[in-house]
């Protein structure tokens, strides 16, 4: 991937969207800009889970103010990233559609470990270096991510669906601050705790540190109000809680260091972080100025520097699943080769395009693990739902559609396919199985392909395909599953 000077994040979460633009210099991020919205997405879901056009409305004009801002900028420059709200939403699809226009860029929903691994990369390098574990706490809008982790490297994730937003609306929704109304709010973030309060408790880590902007909000009024000395206390939280009993409702809250726009999340935030406290047992946490942004901006870095995450994944997921590297290096090599042939008479982004069926080769028998009999089926299911660091929802959706159309009948490919691009991946992926059916090391004959619009060329010797009847017959059956899907492949004797 090509290297830039300049890159910026977009973190849309589900209380604030918000812009990073950086210089890069030695491998390092300089800030060189940024923005920040309190567009409250997550606010904007109804009981049904889909979001109100009021909402959509205010989160279209930030995004279009955003894109004024990225305008020029090269497109693998810039990496915007969806979170809760977008995961859980039943008209995301839709909405994602508007955004993406409205922004000028493509958006990526990724899935809660993801954003947990992004969030800790993000704070790790903002941290001073060392080898003590870190328990990081990020209180979102509509999720929580809790990282336990060394140096730069993050080793238990996991995300819960609790964030200041969505229990501001539950247990806060007039800004009423009672008693009974805290007190059941806690015990709800509590609830959701117990499942991961064992591996994530003050046993296993030797400091706790808060990112985004319930901690950083809690952790300001804490200190401008004395009643901590640093960071978020146990005691502090005690003394905060006394103090919004009192006032009894948010508006009545007359606290140095409370901002408007954190008065309406308030309730929920601190009841969630009042939880954690009591949960994992934390007695103080310290609060970084790094999270999710800053993460997505070193995991982009690590992309133009050859350490992409996705290619860790990848080679873990060959290992996990007892993967033959030798036949997936075939199908791989085979593959690009007949891809670049492809791209030769099409344009299309040829670095991406390998880039993906690469993964695709390397991972298309991963289902093998799980059975023989449609095999194929096994591997798209898991590509499609596993957690794969560095790959969002969306990339891992177009790796389960291309992994699900590498043998068998094309017609339901026909219905998920997008564009043309992905039917040159299909073609290469298919031919390339097929090809190396026998899963043996042997001369390959000289291949050619042609593309012409819904048209595609193959091209071998009679010689070899008289030697080869079993492959022979491979192709005619090949040939007549593009035709059933509404496309052409017509094998030929010649090579011209």
């Amino acid at each position: 991937m090509k290297e830039y000077s300049t890159v910026a994040a977009v973190d849309l979460g589900s209380n604030s969207f918000r812009l990073q633009v950086a210089r890069v210099v030695d491998e390092q991020i300089y800030p060189l800009d940024s923005l920040k919205e309190t567009v409250r997405l997550g606010a904007g879901l109804g009981e049904d889970k889909i979001l109100d056009q009021d909402t959509c409305n205010r989160a279209l004009a930030c995004l279009n103010r955003f894109g004024e801002r990225l305008r020029g900028l090269p497109r693998d420059a810039v990496r915007v990233v969806g979170t809760n709200t977008f995961r859980v939403a039943k008209n995301a699809q839709e909405f994602l559609q508007q955004a993406e226009a409205a922004l000028g860029f493509p958006i990526e929903i990724i899935a809660g470990r993801e954003e947990a691994r992004l969030i800790y990369l993000g704070v790790s390098h903002g941290l001073p270096p060392s080898m003590d574990k870190r328990l990081v706490v990020d209180i979102g809008g509509g999720s929580t991510e809790f990282i336990i982790g060394t140096g730069l490297k993050p080793q238990k994730m996991e995300s819960l669906y609790m964030g200041c937003v969505s229990y501001s609306q539950r247990f806060f929704a007039n800004g009423k601050i009672t008693k009974n109304a805290l007190q059941q709010a806690e015990l709800a973030a509590r609830a959701e705790l117990q499942s991961i309060s064992v591996e994530f408790s003050a046993a296993h880590w030797q400091h706790a540190i808060g990112s985004s902007g319930t901690a950083k909000a809690l952790a300001e009024i804490l200190q401008i109000n004395d009643f901590s000395d640093s960071g978020i206390t146990h005691a502090g939280l005690a003394r905060l809680r006394e103090v919004m009993l009192r006032a009894g409702d948010t508006s009545k809250l007359q606290l140095e260091g409370l901002r408007a726009d954190r008065l309406p999340v308030l309730g929920g935030g601190f009841a969630i972080m009042a939880a954690i406290f009591s949960e994992l047992d934390i007695g103080t946490m310290n609060v970084s100025d790094s999270a999710l942004r800053e993460g997505v901006l070193y995991d982009l870095l690590g992309r133009f520097h050859r350490y992409d995450m996705r290619e860790t994944t990848v080679n873990q997921f060959m290992r996990r699943y007892h993967v033959d590297p030798a036949q997936a290096g075939h199908v791989e090599n085979l593959g690009i080769d007949l891809l670049r042939q492809l791209a030769a008479l099409q344009s299309l982004d040829l670095d991406s395009a390998i880039q993906r069926l690469s993964w695709a080769a390397r991972l298309h028998e991963i289902g093998l693990s799980i059975a023989h009999s449609g095999f194929h089926k096994h591997s798209a299911y898991i590509l499609e739902h596993a957690d794969m660091p560095g790959f969002s929802k969306k990339d891992q959706a177009s790796l389960a559609r291309l992994v699900l159309a590498q043998r068998g009948s094309l017609n339901k490919a026909a219905q998920l396919v997008p564009d043309s691009v992905l039917w040159a991946q299909i073609l290469a992926l298919r031919l390339a199985v097929l090809f190396y059916r026998s899963r043996t090391d042997f001369v390959l004959p000289e291949i050619k392909l042609k593309w012409h619009g819904s048209s595609f060329g193959l091209g071998l010797s009679s010689d070899w395909l008289s030697r080869n009847p079993l492959t022979e017959t491979a192709l005619e059956n090949e040939a007549k599953e593009w035709k059933s899907a509404g496309m052409r492949l017509e094998i030929s004797t010649t090579l011209s």
